[in-house]
């Protein structure tokens, strides 16, 4: 039980310094694997903090992004509280507002051991993990586009046709906002679309590694899968990679997405043994 001198409450603007101290100072802390640092959600709405006597220890961040789905982007605690006090704590509040704004799919991808052993004892489902691949210099094939469908360089005019691409691909817990898609192609080494008669069919952005790149992001809308889109984008970057001297491109999926899994083996990517549990729990609104 919490104490009656621990206080919980919405975080604001003001509170950044105090939460990127508890971030950075305790061994506790999962973030989100994100193209925004968590103090950047600070304003967002499901944003709370746990203090006593004006000292944090413990926040918990899950802003909608997209509408509708709403990632844990930060939950960090101090020694000061155990992780089930602190969780219960902030998400029986965070859900409460959830719920009044209308519901939403909250998931948390749980890299951490002590993450999944919490998530465990609550009322979060399992459906999924999220693998990790990896090429190294392997064989690869050659693009081979079809007849009419052109690879060229992804402009930030091609963002909200991306965004279209993406929301047809995946279904709503794996889709990517457009704000996220400007901050992920800010920050793209490589990144391309599939067009045919000035329709954008599928893309992929990649970002940065010290040795190589990381595929973020590969879609192809619906109706153009199953004609080669996906392998000529990933042979693509591929060459790329190999003009550019590099010799690594990591990738992730989920274990249950067969065909994603396919296409990169088929491509040279072996996978790693990293596996991380998404862990979800379903907010009806009023519920």
């Amino acid at each position: 039980m919490i104490e009656l001198n621990l206080q919980v409450r919405p975080a604001d603007l003001q509170d950044r310094q105090v939460i990127s101290d508890l971030i950075f100072f305790q061994n506790h802390a999962h973030r989100h694997l994100d193209w925004r640092h968590p103090i950047d959600w600070l304003g967002s709405p499901y944003f709370w903090l746990m203090e006593e006597d004006g000292r944090a220890l413990a926040a918990l961040a899950c802003p909608p992004d997209p509408p509708g789905i709403a990632w844990v982007r930060l939950f960090a605690f101090g020694g000061a509280v155990s992780a089930l006090e602190a969780w219960s704590a902030l998400w029986e509040l965070a859900r409460g507002e959830i719920a009044r704004r209308g519901g939403a799919q909250v998931a948390v991808i749980a890299m951490h051991g002590w993450m999944r052993e919490l998530l465990a004892r609550t009322d979060f489902d399992r459906p999924q993990s999220v693998v990790m691949l990896e090429w190294r210099g392997r064989p690869a094939l050659q693009p081979s586009l079809p007849t009419g469908v052109t690879l060229r360089p992804l402009t930030e005019s091609d963002l909200p046709a991306v965004e279209q691409v993406d929301a047809d691909a995946f279904n709503p817990l794996w889709r990517i906002s457009l704000d996220n898609l400007r901050r992920a192609f800010s920050q793209a080494v490589a990144a391309m679309v599939l067009e045919s008669q000035g329709r954008v069919l599928g893309y992929q952005l990649s970002t940065g590694k010290s040795n190589g790149a990381h595929l973020a992001r590969l879609a192809v809308r619906k109706e153009a899968q199953g004609f080669g889109l996906g392998a000529a984008l990933v042979a693509d970057l591929i060459g790329q990679m190999r003009r550019r001297g590099a010799d690594l491109i990591t990738v992730n999926t989920q274990n249950n997405n067969h065909s994603s899994l396919a296409l990169y083996q088929k491509m040279g990517f072996l996978r790693t043994g990293e596996e991380y549990p998404v862990f979800r729990s379903v907010v009806n609104q009023g519920g």
